[in-house]
């Protein structure tokens, strides 16, 4: 019997989808909160970790809520979007502290020297930040395709979503006896 490899392609093509995704909003988020600060931009930092503290069955359940009332529920669509909610915040935090930690005296001088902003961001910031940038996106994407629980509750009935069982099942065993070994009580 040939093996299957269906399953893999489907989720590095979701992973992938859903870290463009997050990576979209997160990357001009991070900028805009490593550099400016203004009133409610507090507020906009919660928001953007709110998936890291929701269990992802209640975000599934708010999720499905809200798109319900849309005709792209139940679909590959969805997956992407859940994934890239779950991925937001860790390409959030890593392009943010990228971001600050780039040195402004560079983008003073560039400034300095009649270089514009978008300038200055393009040929001075990327540059100088670009392995925390490629560190976050490849994070991102891990994250994107080892997380199947919110993803498999979103996409239940669509027709790809069985592809994806086993191996949640499988990750959910490892989570599962992963902390029973680490409290010593695996045969227990």
């Amino acid at each position: 019997m040939p093996l299957d490899w269906s399953p893999l392609w489907l989720s590095l093509r979701y992973a992938g989808l859903a870290t463009l995704l997050a990576m979209l909003a997160a990357g001009p988020l991070a900028w805009l909160l490593a550099r400016c600060r203004f009133p409610g931009s507090d507020l906009l930092d919660a928001a953007a970790n709110l998936p890291l503290v929701l269990p992802p069955a209640v975000l599934a359940y708010y999720l499905l809520a809200t798109l319900g009332r849309w005709t792209m529920h139940f679909s590959w669509h969805a997956a992407v979007a859940v994934s890239a909610l779950y991925t937001l915040p860790l390409l959030f935090h890593m392009s943010r502290a990228g971001l600050a930690a780039v040195d402004h005296s560079f983008e003073n001088a560039a400034r300095g020297l009649g270089a514009g902003e978008w300038h200055t961001f393009w040929r001075i910031t990327l540059p100088l930040a670009w392995r925390a940038l490629v560190a976050a996106v490849l994070a991102g994407f891990a994250r994107a395709f080892v997380d199947f629980g919110a993803t498999a509750i979103v996409a239940g009935n669509s027709g790809t979503a069985w592809l994806l069982s086993p191996i949640a099942a499988l990750a959910l065993a490892a989570l599962y006896f992963g902390n029973r070994l680490r409290r010593g009580q695996v045969w227990a």
